[in-house]
């Protein structure tokens, strides 16, 4: 897709190499998921599947090592789904759609390699790859305060690095120095002492990515700055490295630094959880009210990883998935309304339910995925969430989970409140009165988000049997203990 972008000579040229790659793309991963899933019922018990390795730097052990388990695979369908819809949702940006494209290409690089990275140094490096082209893609295509945003970002996402990286450093000669691939780590055992200081560094560093209270002021800022593509790709996958990372590496390789800091991050997360909630209720920016409901999903998925049963961590994969869905549905949305009415305030817009009854009523299946509605994506992830969380006997995790569980009302106010607001009554702006509805391309990408959001809702089982075989040796290395 790079170098197709990098000879087109027009805009059409353009598009035509972003659809083509893109289609490709989701082609790839749904054909790599079938593979996947026709192998494991063969009888492949290997941990990670499709797997391969070529060495990079003999010194350190550094390798180029990828395979995928079902976490893997489902995070890609994932990325794969929104890179589509978001190459239709940028259908029009202007100017430089060259330079915007390629940029958007490099940051899907990053994260499509970190997913298939079973190597601490070639994971750590695509993680990079992932997080650099944000700063141009907000700073340049982005809206209102975009400079202050994209430096912001860019300097709380690479002190995060900073701390992952001295995490990685410590896990790799904590296991003796002598390999940097995942599985092979996983089999060792790193001293305790050295698990009690690098797990914090570790699971800080990518939980600065997830949204980790106090940790997570980067994001509402971010997502309000950039463009409608970005906004889908940033929330949708690029927070989910964070989760992935933080249960991949930081409690999978150190489960005893999981068990020693375990309820200290627990309450963090749970703070997330209610906070973002909260904090999504006295917001006016439309953008603004999806990034700090952002903020409580994101913090939904630590909370549950945290709880260390295989059905709060099978939940955990469940919401990230349901939540990249959900939330890029919804800035599509808000960026498409944005480009007619040119305001995100609520208390300017009214009415629209008239006006565009197209993107009004994916806007309310985007609220209801939300707010949690069985039969939506929403529902079937913090259902599992929950259950699994409360699964706990001790009197501190239940505590934990019934405070979290109130973000569910709290959700169900401002999602509500924006959407009676918002979508019915009179529209009170005669300007708005003039305005169209979804254009083809439009309607396209937000057609594909809703059927992925019913779909996961409404036949999560073989997506959940996917994710459920793959988290167990990962609670099993937790257990142990």
């Amino acid at each position: 897709m790079l170098l197709g972008l990098w000879i087109a000579r027009n805009v059409n040229q353009i598009r035509g190499v972003m659809v083509t790659g893109s289609s490709l793309l989701l082609i790839l991963a749904a054909y790599l998921a079938v593979s996947y899933i026709g192998l494991r019922n063969e009888g492949a018990t290997a941990e990670m599947l499709f797997t391969d390795s070529v060495v990079w730097y003999a010194p350190l052990h550094i390798c180029y090592s990828v395979g995928v388990d079902g976490i893997s695979v489902v995070m890609l369908l994932l990325s794969s789904i929104i890179v589509f819809t978001g190459t239709f949702a940028s259908w029009k940006l202007k100017p430089l759609t060259k330079e915007y494209f390629l940029w958007f290409t490099l940051l899907s690089t990053g994260v499509f390699g970190f997913f298939i990275s079973t190597d601490l140094f070639t994971m750590f490096m695509f993680y990079e790859v992932a997080l650099i082209p944000m700063y141009l893609l907000i700073g340049v295509w982005g809206s209102g305060k975009k400079e202050y945003a994209a430096m912001k970002l860019t300097l709380m996402l690479m002190g995060g690095s900073a701390f992952l990286l001295i995490g990685i450093l410590g896990i790799f000669y904590g296991a003796g120095g002598e390999t940097m691939n995942i599985l092979e780590i996983a089999q060792l055992k790193i001293p305790t002492e050295m698990q009690r200081i690098f797990f914090p560094m570790t699971f800080v560093g990518f939980g600065v990515l997830g949204a980790l209270f106090p940790f997570h002021t980067w994001s509402p800022d971010g997502h309000a700055s950039a463009p409608t593509a970005v906004s889908m790709l940033h929330a949708g996958v690029l927070m989910k490295l964070g989760g992935y990372g933080c249960f991949r590496i930081a409690m999978f390789l150190m489960p005893t630094g999981a068990a020693i800091w375990g309820d200290f991050f627990l309450v963090l997360t749970t703070i997330s959880v209610v906070y973002g909630a909260f904090s999504a209720v006295v917001q006016t920016d439309l953008k603004y009210i999806n990034a700090y409901s952002s903020v409580s999903h994101c913090g939904l998925v630590l909370f549950a990883l945290l709880m260390m049963t295989k059905v709060s961590a099978t939940g955990a994969i469940l919401q990230m998935l349901s939540h990249g869905l959900m939330t890029a549905l919804f800035f599509a949305l808000i960026g498409m309304i944005y480009g007619r009415t040119h305001t995100r305030d609520i208390r300017q817009l009214s009415g629209l339910m008239k006006i565009m009854p197209f993107l009004s009523v994916g806007y309310v299946i985007a609220g209801l995925a939300n707010l949690g509605l069985p039969g939506l994506s929403g529902f079937i992830a913090e259902m599992t969430v929950f259950v699994g969380s409360f699964q706990h006997a001790d009197a501190f995790h239940r505590i934990c989970t019934v405070i979290a569980t109130m973000s569910i009302v709290i959700t169900a106010v401002y999602i509500l409140r924006v959407v009676g607001k918002i979508l019915y009554g009179t529209c009170t702006n005669p300007e708005h009165l003039k305005l169209t509805d979804a254009t083809w391309d439009e309607r396209f990408a937000v057609i594909c988000l809703i059927v992925a959001v019913a779909g996961l809702g409404l036949a999560p089982y073989w997506v959940s049997h996917l994710i459920s075989g793959s988290v167990e040796p990962i609670i099993s290395q937790l257990c142990q203990l």
